[in-house]
């Protein structure tokens, strides 16, 4: 479990878990969404997989804020 405390919090750490998984010999990642991806062969091309998602879901545009 990580217990880091993020920039801007404040008060008691919540509950967080990993993001990467091993069923078997394959290895996944999971995002906050709740989106699984995988298989990868190892751990590392999972680590590889998960940045190239992230730096996808970054060039997405913004949702707009409803007020």
């Amino acid at each position: 479990m990580n217990t880091q405390v993020r920039s801007g919090e404040e008060g008691h750490t919540p509950f967080r878990s990993g993001r990467f998984f091993c069923v078997g010999s394959t290895w996944y990642f999971t995002t906050r969404e709740g989106f699984d991806s995988g298989p990868f062969a190892t751990k590392a091309r999972a680590e590889t997989g998960l940045n190239r998602f992230l730096h996808i879901v970054r060039l997405l545009p913004a949702e707009p804020q409803i007020h």
